[in-house]
């Protein structure tokens, strides 16, 4: 059951409209999630339930905040100079800001997926899925080749590839590609796969077999998904949150909020009044 409670935004006075689900499983609860470059902040008290095994979209127009938010949640801002988080991020329950916590560890249970399909160009299609799993010490050859086999097969990319595992990574589509890289993190059974627009690149076809991928991905994982089309989000998630100038403006299931939303700057969103 989820408990989620939002919390008044103190920069605005504004409380985030949030539709919580009460028969779903919150897997991620971010809390009052600031993201400071210096002195300015990308996105501001951000609350917002994560729940498993489901697809979440984050929607809004360019420089909203969507993916400072996303890269928020696996501590990829750690590598961003000049760059801090305030607020916390719980997994299970988790804060994966805690002093304590590695945050290599945190994001080999939060994968990523990146807009632009960057496949390691030196390695095989093989050796791009294995990477993590060498990375944590994996060397048997017969684990890394059910992984492989495994993490293809959840990315619909084994049948494709699965006699020429040994092939040049780049001698992949743009399609391809992205499955590999989503392959490649999934080798390493994360518990959530953030996604930041990753059918920008792509063409029609290979969209349409990322967004057919989701449906089935998402018994295996939990999915925060940026993406900057409307019909996309429509399509693929369960929920969606509507960002707007670093603030989290609305939140719920992704069908209510699209037909009925609760705030008119959504409504102005959604139905092309500007964006």
């Amino acid at each position: 059951m989820s408990e989620f409670t939002p919390a008044a935004n103190p920069q605005t006075g504004h409380t985030e409209i949030i539709t919580p689900d009460p028969n779903a499983k919150t897997r991620i609860e971010a809390r009052r999630v600031t993201v400071w470059y210096g002195q300015k902040a990308g996105v501001r008290d951000v609350d917002m339930p994560i729940y498993a095994n489901k697809v979440t979209a984050l929607i809004g127009p360019s420089g909203c905040g969507k993916t400072t938010f996303l890269r928020a949640l696996n501590r990829m801002h750690d590598l961003t100079p000049n760059a801090r988080v305030t607020g916390e991020v719980l997994l299970d329950g988790v804060n994966v800001y805690d002093p304590g916590v590695d945050p290599v560890e945190v994001r080999r249970k939060i994968g990523m997926v990146f807009q632009k399909p960057n496949p390691f160009p030196t390695l095989s299609i093989y050796g791009n899925v294995v990477a993590g799993l060498r990375l944590v010490g994996i060397r048997k050859k017969s684990l890394l080749d059910e992984a492989v086999e495994r993490a293809l097969t959840q990315a619909a990319l084994w049948d494709e590839v699965k006699d020429r595992l040994h092939a040049p990574s780049m001698s992949l589509s743009g399609g391809q590609q992205q499955r590999l890289c989503i392959a490649r993190a999934l080798a390493v059974e994360p518990e959530v796969l953030l996604m930041d627009e990753p059918t920008s690149a792509l063409d029609p076809i290979s969209t349409q077999s990322i967004e057919d991928l989701l449906t089935e991905l998402k018994k295996h994982v939990t999915i925060v998904i940026v993406t900057h089309n409307m019909q996309q989000a429509g399509r693929v998630s369960d929920y969606t949150g509507f960002f707007l100038n670093g603030d989290l403006v609305e939140f719920g299931p992704t069908n209510p909020l699209f037909t009925t939303p609760k705030d008119k700057r959504t409504e102005a969103y959604i139905t092309g009044r500007f964006g």
